[in-house]
């Protein structure tokens, strides 16, 4: 039986949860099988309980990871405002609502997740959280707590609207949901 290095048990471990995010902004997290996903990373099922308790602690790794990459995005957008003005441009554009795989967890997730177990929940919030705090701190607020309060509204907003867009059959409307979005989120931020 060959041994494998901690190193190659921790690239792997990570292939699973990029390629189980994919697939679940995709398809769903209940409509994503452990075979499937152990397929999509090129592994075999019996694999999977070498790196995760049970599709729970997936989920909660998956979600963790997706939400720690989107606030590391965050990081490389043009300081204050500016930086926020070419998020809501980018969070809200035709490219990101029509291809959700790529895109932010919190649309294509957010209503799984609300049913999901504790530690799948606990990953949301602190991502939540972070994302909230890193809209805040470009917000240049001298009141902090109004800051918050914006950036909430802001992330609010975006999910809402994109997760709106996508749901709408009628690609024209869908279009002008994206752009009222943009307009709506930028004189918000005013």
């Amino acid at each position: 039986m060959a041994r494998y290095t901690k190193e190659h048990k921790q690239v792997t471990r990570q292939r699973i949860i990029e390629r189980a995010g994919q697939r679940f902004k995709l398809d769903g997290i209940d409509g994503s099988g452990v075979s499937t996903l152990m397929s999509d990373a090129g592994l075999t099922n019996g694999a999977f309980y070498a790196h995760f308790e049970s599709k729970d602690d997936l989920v909660a790794n998956v979600v963790a990871d997706q939400l720690r990459t989107q606030v590391e995005r965050y990081g490389t957008l043009k300081p204050g405002r500016a930086g926020l003005e070419d998020l809501v441009r980018e969070y809200l554009s035709p490219e990101h609502r029509d291809h959700p795989g790529a895109g932010c967890p919190s649309a294509a997730l957010l209503d799984e997740i609300g049913r999901c177990e504790d530690g799948a929940k606990q990953a949301y919030t602190d991502g939540a959280k972070a994302i909230v705090h890193e809209i805040a701190a470009r917000l240049t607020s001298g009141d902090p707590r109004s800051a918050r309060g914006k950036a909430i509204g802001l992330y609010t907003m975006l999910v809402g609207t994109l997760q709106l867009s996508r749901a709408l059959s009628d690609r024209k409307f869908a279009d002008e949901v994206l752009e009222q979005g943009i307009e709506n989120a930028l004189t918000f931020l005013r």
